[in-house]
Parts: structure tokens; sequence; C-alpha cells
């Protein structure tokens, strides 16, 4: 198994449903197996919605900021009819940082304007590199896991990651 030493990104993605929670835990856990820490945005919310502190919007807002700006990438999941707006937000602000973007899409459903990435057409092109799950023959948290980190390897080691690159 290939270790992708001292890579901390922001895993940016919707977590409105369980199943989205459990698949956002569940690629953490597959990517920090290979070496990458992650930052989970979930996680500091997860105290608040369990209702064992109050919630408070402002503290998240400035939270994934801070882990944004701490992170050397932002690993975007795209998956949805339409890419959540929050996670489409993240990855302006990544790309605005010069972080490179790696968006990940397991969704078989067209969401966009890019035929070429199923997602918007602006936040395509803020991506290094989009994944497209679907279209590959196993689909699993620990294959995409590998995927990504394959990108992110590439993205870290070339100069200019904003241009070219997306595949």
């Amino acid at each position: 198994m290939r270790h992708a030493a001292s890579i901390r990104i922001y895993l940016a993605g919707p977590l409105f449903t369980q199943a989205e929670w459990q698949w956002n835990q569940r690629l953490k856990e597959e990517l920090e197996s290979r070496g990458v820490s992650v930052l989970l945005p979930q996680e500091r919310a997860e105290p608040m919605l369990a209702g064992k502190e109050n919630f408070d919007p402002t503290i998240l807002f400035k939270e994934n900021l801070a882990g944004i700006g701490k992170a050397k990438a932002v690993v975007a999941i795209f998956d949805g009819a339409d890419v959540d707006s929050g996670t489409a937000w993240e990855c302006g602000y990544a790309y605005k940082l010069g972080r490179p973007v790696i968006g990940v899409r397991t969704d078989i459903r067209a969401g966009g304007d890019d035929p070429k990435a199923a997602i918007n057409l602006m936040l395509s092109l803020c991506c290094y590199r989009t994944l497209m799950i679907p279209g590959e023959c196993r689909a699993d948290a620990e294959w995409v896991a590998s995927r990504i980190v394959d990108a992110l390897k590439e993205a870290l080691g070339r100069k200019g990651h904003r241009s070219g690159g997306r595949k």
C-alpha cells in the first residue's frame, strides 16, 4: 500500500443524510490508512447537531475556513443531482487560496453544464482533477481513496496546478 505522508486535506461534501455522513467517515478512514491527514467538518458539527453544544453556525463557518487554510488540498464530494452549495463554495474558496481541488463524483446522474465532468462548469474548472467513479469497475471507499491519493500526489507535485491537469 502506497502512503501519502504528510498530506493534509480538507474533505468537503454534503452531510445531510446518514449515508453522506457514513461515506465521508469511511472515506476519511481509508485516506488516513494511506497516510493522509483528513480534516472532516462533520466532526466539529456533530456535537452541535447532537445537542451537546449550542448550534453556532459562525463557529462552524470560521473553523471550516481555518481547516481549508491549513490543508494542502481539498477533496470534494460532488454527488447529488446538483453539487451541494456549501461544498461548491468551499471549492471556490480553496481555489482562491491556491489549494488544488480534487472532485469526486460517484453519482450516475448528470448534474451540470460541463459534459466531461457532469457538474457545473465553474466548479469543474476550479478542480485540478475530477474523478468520475461511476464509469469505473469498482467504487468502494478503499478503491476511491487510492485514486484520490494518486491525484493528490500528482496535484501537489506539480507547479501551477491551477492550469491544465484537468481530467
